[in-house]
C-alpha cells in the first residue's frame, strides 16, 4: 500500500511540475497532495472495512462509493484556480490537471500501475508540447478576425488613437477602391492585441 502511495506521489508529482514551472496557481505540491489523498481514499474503499465485513458478512459494501465522493468533491477545488476577468477565462487547464491527478490517484490505489503510467505520460505531453500548437493557432485566429474598415467619410487618425487607447496594435493595412464611386481610399486595419504582438 505503502508502494502506491510513493508511485502516485511521484506521478502526480510529475503533472504538477510542469504546472509549477509556468507558473501556474497550483503547481507541484498542489497536484501531488491532491492524488496521494484520492489514492489514500481507494485504499481505504479498497481494504479499509475488511475487518468490518468479516465481522458482519450480511452486510452490503460498495467500494466505488468513497472514490466517486472524491471525484465530485474535486470539482471545488478545481473551481478555486479558475479566475474569469471579463470575456477571458483562465485556469481551466490547471483544474483539469488537478482533477486527472485525483484520477491517477484512485487508479494507482486500485493497483492499476501501467495505466496510470500511460496516462501521465499522455496528459504531460499534452500540457508540455500541445501548448505551443494552441497558441499558435489562436494568436492566427486572433488576428485574422479583427479587421478594421475605414470609410472615406471617418477620420484614420482618430481610428489609431482609439486602437492605440485599446491597446490594440495595427500590423498590416491595406487600401481598397473598389466598390466606391468616388475614388475615395478606404483603409482596411488589421489588428492585434499589443501583449500578442509583442510577445
Amino acid at each position: 500500500m505503502m508502494a502506491r502511495i510513493i508511485f502516485t506521489a511521484f506521478l502526480c508529482g510529475f503533472i504538477g511540475a510542469e504546472r509549477e514551472l509556468k507558473g501556474h496557481p497550483a503547481g507541484f505540491r498542489t497536484h501531488l497532495i491532491v492524488g496521494i489523498g484520492a489514492c489514500l481514499l481507494m485504499l481505504l474503499s479498497l481494504y479499509g472495512f475488511e475487518d468490518y465485513l468479516e465481522e458482519y458478512p450480511s452486510t452490503q459494501f460498495d467500494p466505488s462509493r468513497i472514490p466517486s465522493y472524491v471525484i465530485s468533491g474535486i470539482g471545488f477545488l478545481g473551481a478555486g484556480t479558475i479566475l474569469v476577468k471579463g470575456s477571458s477565462i483562465h485556469g481551466l487547464t490547471t483544474a483539469a490537471s488537478i482533477w486527472i491527478s485525483a484520477g491517477l490517484g484512485l487508479v494507482i490505489g486500485a493497483g492499476m500501475y501501467m495505466l496510470a503510467c500511460f496516462t501521465a505520460i499522455v496528459v504531460v505531453m499534452s500540457l508540455s508540447l500541445l501548448n505551443r500548437v494552441q497558441w499558435s493557432f489562436n494568436k492566427k485566429k486572433e488576428r485574422e478576425r479583427m479587421k478594421i474598415k475605414v470609410q472615406p467619410e471617418e477620420s484614420l487618425e482618430e481610428v489609431l488613437r482609439a486602437l492605440e487607447h485599446n491597446d490594440l496594435v495595427v500590423y498590416k493595412m491595406s487600401i481598397n477602391n473598389s466598390g466606391n464611386d468616388q475614388n475615395e481610399p478606404v483603409y482596411i486595419l488589421e489588428v492585434s492585441k499589443k501583449d500578442d504582438w509583442d510577445s
